[in-house]
């Protein structure tokens, strides 16, 4: 196990590396002047200048990305221009509510789609494979913040039974002592039982949204996997030796039908991170997804750098993950790696 991982930790080194220059390239080739943006509409060609030089953006290209580098691997990820804070910071601060945000979104989803497929591939033709095949398609069609104005406008203008979608905690309550930047989590550490109340409903508008993105896929990829190993020789074995069929479904089909699954939640983790950041402007959530587009409307390089970097750290991580997974519930890929 430990010999796959560390293999797996080489290729993903030059995947980052393949970030770092793609996401520098793409920043620089951006429309728009940051000088220029921050000078003002009525700033001369000296004042641009003078702030394109302090910013250095009057160097050469690869001036530049040799200095962008070298403070990154002293862990400065440069300051923000809007802000004037630093971007290691500023994604410190806001990286648990988009964490926590798009985590319980992702088991909510998880919750509800995997019985749901493997009920539908056990009942093939009933009511529940029909609200399967009608969830999922739902779900594919339906674009992620289309889907959170939905929900806003029936829950909260016309049903008022949901909180205002302005943050993290309702303008009444204050954000609990930070112990792991959850609040749902840190609420309870400090036996704040009405801050995590607010906490949890101001959460429950967009995770849903993004429970029914995500939804969908998982939903489909496990009532297809199930279909393909109930149908399977083992299967029938099982059945023939006289094992009950709740015996039958959970110790030899669902762990078997178990790996397609898992690769499909790497795919939609990774989905959800891009979709996290139209579901954080439609319910103004504090998270590295409207910092980033906050930072790419006004031309400010760090912030978008320091975002993509992280989103890229984050999926290398998630699978490394996804590969021990594999590594536990199929111990033939621990040989192959």
């Amino acid at each position: 196990m430990l010999t796959m991982i560390g293999k797996r930790l080489m290729f993903a080194i030059p995947s980052l590396i393949g970030v770092v220059i793609v996401t520098f390239l793409l920043t620089r080739a951006l429309p728009g002047d940051p000088a220029a943006y921050f000078a003002g509409p009525a700033a001369t060609k000296e004042a641009i200048e003078q702030i394109r030089k302090k910013l250095g953006l009057d160097r050469p290209l690869i001036e530049q990305f040799f200095r962008y580098t070298n403070d990154l691997a002293h862990g400065d990820f440069g300051n923000s221009l809007t802000t004037g804070q630093p971007v290691a910071t500023e994604i410190r601060n806001r990286l648990p509510a988009s964490a926590e945000l798009t985590l319980l979104g992702l088991i909510v989803s998880i919750v509800i789609a995997i019985p749901l497929g493997v009920l539908a591939a056990t009942r093939p033709g009933s009511w529940v494979d029909h609200l399967c095949r009608v969830t999922t398609t739902a779900g594919v069609s339906l674009p992620v913040f289309f889907t959170g104005l939905v929900l806003v406008y029936v829950f909260y203008f016309r049903l008022g039974w949901s909180p205002a979608p302005l943050g993290r905690l309702d303008v009444f309550y204050s954000a609990p002592p930070t112990v792991t930047g959850f609040y749902l989590i840190d609420t309870l550490i400090a036996r704040d039982f009405e801050a995590f109340r607010s906490a949890l409903s101001q959460l429950i508008l967009p995770a849903t949204t993004l429970a029914i993105f995500s939804l969908a896929p998982i939903a489909r990829m496990t009532r297809a996997s199930m279909l393909a190993v109930l149908s399977s020789e083992f299967v029938r074995t099982a059945r023939a030796s006289g094992l009950s069929p709740t015996t039958v479904i959970v110790t030899y089909a669902f762990r078997n039908a178990m790996l397609p699954v898992i690769t499909t939640l790497s795919m939609v983790f990774s989905f959800l991170l891009g979709a996290n950041v139209l579901v954080e402007k439609v319910f103004a959530w504090p998270g590295i997804g409207s910092y980033a587009v906050e930072a790419l409307i006004s031309s400010d390089f760090a912030p978008v750098q320091g975002f993509v970097l992280t989103m890229a750290v984050m999926y290398v991580l998630l699978n490394l993950v996804i590969d021990i997974l594999y590594g536990v519930i199929d111990p033939r890929v621990r040989l192959e790696g």
